[in-house]
């Protein structure tokens, strides 16, 4: 019989040590990005009175932070070319819909096919007025977009306000 040896068990240990960093760099990449889902009805008053105090338009964005294509699109939203747009002409509303099973009503309301897949956005102009919300998943893919995408959608759909061009970034 031969004695145990170290060396026999050091490539399970590896393997283990691995698959536990991989899971611990997992947990720690999902910010919270969503806030509880019963907050979604406040957040959106406060949106719409916000928005109207100052202009804005307003990003419905659903999601869950467990969605990695959520988690980049926050990322490409804080994006040193995007975030001075989506600061000067967006108050974001963040609705957390759980596992798709959560704020159904307010997706609804706002024509949000969550079977499309999250994230996904709407845009309403300072009075709660819809004008824009994804019907095909469009963002749904996030990870496979580039920051570009986002900075274009942000442009699309700010406000014009007097004196400036549909196309100016920063007017």
């Amino acid at each position: 019989m031969r004695p145990f040896s170290s060396f026999r068990l050091r490539p399970y240990l590896l393997v283990s040590f691995a698959i536990l960093l991989l899971i611990g760099i997992a947990g720690a990449s999902e910010r919270e990005i969503y806030p509880a889902p019963e907050q979604a009805t406040s957040d959106l008053s406060n949106a719409l009175k916000n928005a109207s105090a100052t202009h804005k338009r307003i990003i419905l964005d659903f999601g869950g932070n467990w969605c990695g294509d959520c988690q980049v699109l926050d990322i490409y939203f804080h994006d040193p070319a995007n975030l001075p747009i989506l600061e000067a002409n967006y108050v974001v509303v963040h609705i957390n819909v759980g596992r798709m099973d959560e704020n159904l009503p307010i997706a609804a309301r706002y024509q949000i096919p969550l079977h499309k897949g999250v994230p996904a956005l709407a845009v309403l102009n300072e009075h709660g007025k819809i004008l824009y919300s994804q019907k095909m998943g469009e963002f749904e893919a996030m990870r496979r977009l580039d920051p570009g995408a986002v900075t274009r959608f942000l442009v699309q759909w700010k406000p014009i306000k007097p004196g400036c061009s549909a196309v100016q970034l920063n007017c």
